[in-house]
């Protein structure tokens, strides 16, 4: 199976695709042994691959593994080679594929910095190190010298903490935990000279955001990018990887931040030749409309677009209106996004990003155009500041030394044309300057330019306004556009029909490390849409009390707003959880408080407000309540995402723990290890032919038709969603030809038929019922019918059989919301628990 670009043209052409994966999220505390141990549960779920993060030497307990040091080697932290390599026989005795998570764009900036060796020598050695090709410094910026942001305060009030010492037999400066060489022949200079020196210059850790003069990851100064557009550095970086690749170790890559990079598709180009064309997904964020290059070499994105299109499938647009209005009398907040995530992005641009900006200032001066005559930097920087924060999207594919793509001269047009009326008549001739510099001008500034993009928008949007708009905060998600409130059957079908056709090796998903919220809590948080009114009298009644309660002292309108739909979304929710969400919350908000600037007592005072609403067993038994009125409705949404998101076309992707029920938070809540005990234990039930409350004796039982009369029992939501899962995987894995990259839509036809979104697979038929408070207020499904072809049809997912061409979708969802249809004349698919052969992991 391998992709196919529009046109028939393949330029990733991946030797094999995996048929679904699990991503596992490696850790201190959960390695590669723990990750072995699994194997067996993993393999019995279905899934083909197991999908691992950052495998190389990161910072010493590192929880997400980006954060590299040491590209020479794996992870010790995780277990080291040995281990990883046990781990791998493990699941290749399972059957299972490997895929791991690179991270071509960044390493860290660790503390002591001597763990990252070509950085140490960088900061040793200036531009005659043998690594200074690796790092992307603007050595004129500041005389020669690297700028190094770690002091508490200014220099002259440090100096005290600064001292010379000896590490490894070098002199070494030292300032609490970090540790710095030392120029040769410098170190018996007095302190002062012995700093000027330096080829780095050790600055008070405020001046990354204005004078920082190397590009980073965003704003994050503890990462440090990579030139891997260097070939040299390329292959210093890659050759572990891609000597487990070439070892059949590997399988499959997944690309971290693409766009970060100096030239994206030239990276995978080289990239898919090294690694023999082996399956490579890309964490390409798109932005609306907006589809991943056709020429990239690759077999897709990492999902964000389908966990856009399948949570918007579900999601009600008439709740939009009136949504919006709740939100805005309870806050006084904007009636719109967009205006929001503008104002985050300008403000990023100007503060965090103000170094990035400036070094792009510089380039566009250094061409000596005649229309920047007479203006100032801080003129251009200006402009630069409006036509970044209007960029529609990550960046614009502009490739210095190529003709300019149509559309990424578009993007820039469309860029130019939002920037203009905001920027004094007399600056218009340096946008109409800068617009063109950034397509057509030095390669440089073109280059730097499009870095620069997708950081002013991740950090103004995904990191500021999603945390200052909360109008219904299922929709805050990477890549999603809050103003985008649901997708009809049709745009769904047409979007899946294109994966089909374009990237049918796209992964799609639900769930990641990177979401702002568990694929549960989105979906109960979109029964909200149905019922609009008696979520916003909800509202102002909680309100009202934990007023009362905290005498007046209350959040901002945005932050309680925020903070009573992240209860409605997670509930139970512990003190600890919210707490830690409601502190991240705020400081990415940067309203009243920030990482940078912190107040502690706002903060404190917030934290105090929410304890009060824990506490108080009124508040808390209208929340629960509340919450309990949304749970039918929830279920209906998590196992219809969960269907359709596994049997869409492309590779789908289960993040760790989401074939359960679950209601995480945004990272670090939603990275802790996951409950693999539970799931076995399950799984083990179901296999064992535990009798399934909503009919049937396990995965693809037959044992019960529809007609027996009577509700079903109430099935354990963990188990409900876990048999959804498996029985999708384990069929995906024993027809992978049906799931090929064929996708025929499937119209209901009836009063009800908008409540009902299906599709054929080959020979399977997928069903999910969408929207059920309206639907339950319409009079049910009212004798809506699903034309299929003539003949019977095995549901999977109950055992219960279902006569065509025109089956009633209350038989076929009597049971359950969701449905998993195969012919049943035909011979059953095995969905054996058993894995395919340790040869056969495609």
């Amino acid at each position: 199976m391998s992709n196919a670009g529009p046109g028939g043209r393949s330029p990733g052409t991946p030797r094999e695709s995996p048929r679904s994966s699990y991503r596992l999220q490696l850790q201190p505390g959960f390695g590669f042994a723990d990750a072995a141990a699994i194997a067996d549960y993993l393999a019995a779920l279905g899934v083909s691959h197991v999908y691992l993060s950052p495998i190389l030497q990161a910072t010493p307990g590192s929880r997400h593994g980006y954060d590299v040091v040491d590209h020479s080697r794996v992870s010790t932290d995780l277990g080291g080679e040995a281990a990883f390599r046990e781990m791998v026989r493990a699941f290749r005795t399972a059957g299972l594929g490997v895929i791991v998570d690179i991270v071509p764009n960044h390493m860290a900036v660790p503390v002591p910095e001597s763990l990252n060796r070509p950085l140490w020598s960088v900061l040793r050695d200036g531009p005659d190190s043998e690594f200074a090709s690796w790092f992307d410094v603007d050595w004129t910026a500041e005389d020669g010298r690297l700028l190094l942001p770690v002091l508490g305060g200014p220099l002259d009030g440090c100096l005290a903490d600064l001292t010379v010492s000896q590490l490894d037999g070098e002199p070494v400066l030292r300032y609490f935990d970090h540790v710095f060489p030392v120029r040769p022949d410098t170190e018996r200079l007095p302190l002062p000279g012995l700093l000027a020196e330096q080829y780095y210059r050790l600055a008070d850790w405020r001046l990354a955001a204005t004078e920082l003069n190397w590009r980073r990851f965003f704003d994050i100064s503890s990462l440090i990018a990579v030139r891997v557009e260097d070939p040299e550095v390329f292959e210093a970086t890659h050759a572990v990887i891609l000597g487990l690749v070439a070892e059949g170790l590997i399988d499959g890559l997944r690309v971290d931040h693409p766009d970060g990079l100096a030239d994206p598709r030239g990276y995978l180009g080289r990239l898919a030749e090294r690694a023999g064309g082996r399956w490579v997904c890309t964490e390409k964020i798109l932005s609306g409309d907006e589809r991943l290059p056709s020429d990239w070499p690759c077999a897709g994105t990492t999902g964000y677009d389908s966990l856009g299109a399948v949570g918007g499938l579900f999601l009600d647009p008439a709740g939009a209106e009136p949504l919006a209005t709740g939100y805005v009398v309870s806050t006084g907040g904007a009636e719109r996004f967009a205006g929001v995530a503008e104002t985050a992005k300008r403000a990023e641009a100007e503060q965090a990003l103000a170094a990035e900006v400036t070094r792009l200032a510089r380039l566009v001066a250094g061409t000596g155009h005649p229309a920047l005559d007479g203006h100032t930097a801080a003129d251009v920087a200006s402009v630069l500041t409006e036509l970044l924060t209007a960029m529609p999207v990550y960046r614009a594919y502009v490739v210095p030394g190529e003709p300019v793509p149509a559309e990424s001269a578009a993007i820039l047009d469309q860029a130019a044309a939002a920037a203009w009326p905001r920027l004094a008549e007399r600056l218009h001739p340096v946008l109409a300057c800068v617009t063109e510099l950034v397509l057509t001008g030095p390669a440089p500034l073109i280059t730097l330019f499009q870095q620069v993009c997708g950081p002013v928008m991740a950090k103004g949007v995904e990191d500021t306004a999603f945390y200052r708009w909360s109008r219904l905060v299922a929709l805050n998600e990477v890549g999603g556009d809050p103003d985008r409130f649901g997708w009809s059957p049709d745009e769904f079908h047409r979007f899946a029909a294109r994966l089909a056709r374009d990237w049918p090796g796209t992964l799609t998903t639900l769930s990641t490390h990177d979401t702002k919220r568990q694929e549960d809590v989105r979906a109960r948080l979109a029964v909200l849409a149905e019922i609009p009114q008696a979520w916003t009298a909800a509202v102002t009644r909680w309100h009202d009390r934990a007023a009362a309660l905290a005498s007046g002292l209350v959040p901002d309108p945005d932050t309680e707003y925020l903070m009573w739909q992240t209860l409605a979304g997670a509930w139970p929710l512990g003190r600890d959880r919210l707490t830690e969400y409601l502190v991240k919350a705020m400081r990415e908000a940067k309203t009243r408080t920030s990482w940078t600037d912190p107040d502690l007592e706002y903060e404190s005072m917030v934290l105090g407000f929410a304890e009060q609403v824990l506490d108080d067993d009124e508040l808390a038994g209208q929340l629960s309540r509340f919450v309990t009125t949304l749970g039918e409705d929830a279920r209906v949404n998590s196992l219809g995402m969960k269907l359709v998101q596994l049997t869409m076309p492309g590779v789908p992707d289960v993040y760790q723990g989401c074939e359960l029920m679950g209601l995480a938070l945004v990272d670090p809540d939603n990275r802790h290890p996951a409950n693999f005990a539970r799931g076995r234990e399950l799984l083990a039930a179901l296999d064992g032919g535990l009798a399934d409350p909503a009919g049937g004796t396990g995965l693809g039982s037959e044992s019960r038709s529809v007609g027996s009369g009577g509700p079903p029992p109430r099935a354990s939501t963990d188990m409900e969603k876990l048999l959804v899962t498996a029985t999708a995987l384990r069929l995906r894995r024993a027809q992978p030809g049906w799931f090929a990259g064929s996708y025929q839509p499937l119209a209901a036809e009836g009063p009800a038929a908008g409540h009902a979104v299906a599709f054929a697979r080959g020979l399977a038929v997928t069903v999910a019922t969408r929207l059920p408070v309206g639907l339950r207020r319409g009079g049910g499904w009212a004798g809506t019918v699903l034309p299929l072809p003539a003949g019977q049809y095995l549901d999977l997912l109950t055992g219960a059989t279902h006569a065509g061409p025109r089956p009633l979708l209350s038989a076929v969802t009597q049971r359950r919301p969701v449905a998993l249809l195969v012919p049943a004349g035909s011979p059953a698919p095995d969905l054996d628990a058993a894995a395919p052969a340790a040869d056969d992991v495609s």
